[in-house]
């Protein structure tokens, strides 16, 4: 590798100089880099000498920037068939955060400094850590393609991560903190008065939500052929993403059988008889009439509900309607308090029945353990719901038997 001088007269008589680099890559071949300044030719000849003996070095001619890179990556998501939600998530995320800063950048340029000054670039122009967290990671996964791609050898991005380890998922689970009874999961009282004043198409809906524990996009893509009145379980095989389209569940363990409570059951066989069923009205290529989604669920339609009419039609005004609210300081038209309710989204009902399992032993029977709530919850591992939940698992570790070792060394 050397770094020499070149001089040169252009056409109008001026005269020029710069100074080349000239090395040969990994593969032996010969490459040539040209600078304005000396120190500029030899900060590149220091760095490329030790990654070409390390085997991570890629020349500017063999890759690409940051946004031709991402756009590729793109591509590879959609020919993989990934869900339309997460394509458009990685757009977003593309737009927004990473090719503003850095979409300029060659990708052999993203050492690990150069990173952690985008990660403080970010959190300057007001991204949270979450965020910010969530910006790299995608980078880390943008990288993973380009390298398959051969348009870079390091990923700075996943490098960064795996050296932080553990410790950044420690002080990211002390910041979130534990769920708490009465804030993120609803408590007894407050689900027995939501259940009091659930009528109509909301009654099954709820209850199916509460005591059967599934996620608001597998209520709204459940079928009636996967439900079975008879054993009284509830088959989990599909899905509804927020654009309303069908596909398989989140995760291979999303797949699953719920038993059905008999409450749940009941109140389906009442909804089945009322629930809508209309035909789409459209033809497939062969001219056969193409069926309806047959949703236990649906809108008026029969397709798809929305998850926000749910909410704002259906949940929220209910918990109003129970008590289960809180002021906002408001007063309406009429001048009346305004009141919103007491817990968010759907996904409460989700952990009331994760911590209905869990603590049954107070209906007179017993909790189940944490493997089967897992497999109720369709969590992808044991380690994600002792996250969520552990502290809801009633302990057994009362003291009792460091009293009784005392009382056996002073006897």
């Amino acid at each position: 590798m050397s770094v020499r001088k070149r001089e040169w007269t252009t056409p109008k008589g001026e005269k020029k100089q710069a100074w080349v680099v000239d090395y040969n890559d990994m593969a032996g071949k010969r490459r040539l880099k040209t600078f304005r300044l000396k120190k500029e030719a030899d900060a590149f000849a220091s760095k490329a000498d030790v990654e070409v003996r390390e085997g991570t070095h890629v020349a500017d001619r063999e890759t690409v920037t940051v946004e031709a890179a991402s756009k590729l990556w793109i591509l590879s998501t959609r020919a993989a068939g990934l869900e339309r939600s997460s394509i458009e998530d990685y757009e977003r995320t593309l737009r927004l955060h990473i090719v503003p800063f850095i979409g300029a950048l060659k990708l052999n340029t993203l050492t690990t400094a150069r990173l952690r000054a985008f990660e403080d670039e970010l959190r300057e122009g007001g991204r949270s850590a979450s965020m910010t967290k969530r910006v790299m990671t995608s980078l880390g996964t943008m990288l993973a393609d380009a390298q398959e791609r051969g348009l870079v050898v390091r990923n700075a991005a996943r490098e960064m991560q795996s050296r932080r380890g553990s410790k950044s998922t420690r002080q990211e689970k002390r910041q979130k903190g534990k769920l708490k009874i009465g804030v993120d999961i609803p408590l007894r009282e407050d689900v027995k008065a939501l259940l009091a004043v659930c009528e109509g198409r909301w009654r099954p809906f709820i209850l199916t939500a509460a005591f059967c524990g599934l996620r608001a996009s597998e209520l709204r893509g459940l079928r009636w052929q996967d439900v079975d009145l008879d054993k009284r379980e509830i088959r989990v095989h599909q899905r509804a993403d927020r654009f309303n389209d069908i596909g398989k569940p989140k995760s291979v363990s999303g797949e699953r059988t719920v038993p059905a409570p008999p409450i749940v059951i009941n109140a389906l066989k009442e909804w089945k008889l009322a629930c809508p069923r209309r035909e789409t009205g459209k033809a497939d290529a062969d001219g056969k009439p193409v069926k309806a989604l047959d949703l236990v669920f649906p809108n008026g339609q029969g397709k798809v509900e929305n998850l926000n009419n749910i909410l704002k039609r259906g949940l929220h005004p209910l918990w109003v309607k129970a008590g289960v609210s809180i002021e906002t300081g408001e007063v309406d038209e009429k001048e009346q308090p305004v009141f919103v309710s007491k817990y968010s989204g759907l996904h409460c009902l989700r952990h009331w029945f994760a911590s209905w399992c869990i603590n049954r032993r107070e209906d007179g029977g017993l909790g189940l353990p944490p493997k089967m709530v897992q497999e109720r919850m369709g969590h992808s591992t044991i380690a994600l719901t002792m996250d969520l939940y552990s502290h809801l698992f009633p302990r057994d570790d009362d003291g009792s038997e460091l009293a009784a070792a005392v009382d056996l060394v002073l006897a």
